[in-house]
């Protein structure tokens, strides 16, 4: 578990992540999973990024406060950097089509300018 002292870094326990590098160098990214089972609106997808994120209080619930949240969101400490596992987003890409692409591009700007940060699409969850 984090120390209380950590800012804005996840609820809950992130689960460390260890890489292996060419040259031996080793990596601890720590994972994030935000579960976007039952998200049917932009809505209910910035509450859930709020909630598995910690995002502060003031969070604007849009894109925008969204992708500043997103470059703003330190590491844990010892760690190289965070890695955002996105879970059960197929139901919410089909229902929301232009929503889940702006979604994406927000997630793909943020990980260009933060190259600690990265969002990975967890394939299943296609009911």
């Amino acid at each position: 578990m984090l120390p209380r002292s950590v800012p804005r870094v996840l609820t809950g326990t992130p689960t460390p992540h260890y890489d292996t590098f060419p040259g031996g160098a080793e990596m601890t990214q720590f994972v994030v999973v935000l579960d976007l089972d039952g998200v049917t609106d932009k809505s209910a997808l910035m509450d859930r990024c709020a909630e598995a994120l910690s995002l502060p209080g003031h969070f604007g619930r849009n894109w925008d406060a969204l992708a500043d949240s997103l470059t703003d969101l330190p590491a844990p400490p010892g760690a190289d950097g965070l890695r955002i596992v996105v879970r059960n987003w197929r139901p919410y890409a089909r229902q929301r089509p232009g929503e889940w692409e702006i979604a994406q591009d927000v997630f793909a700007q943020a990980v260009d300018r933060v190259p600690a940060l990265s969002v990975l699409l967890a394939l299943g969850g296609s009911s």
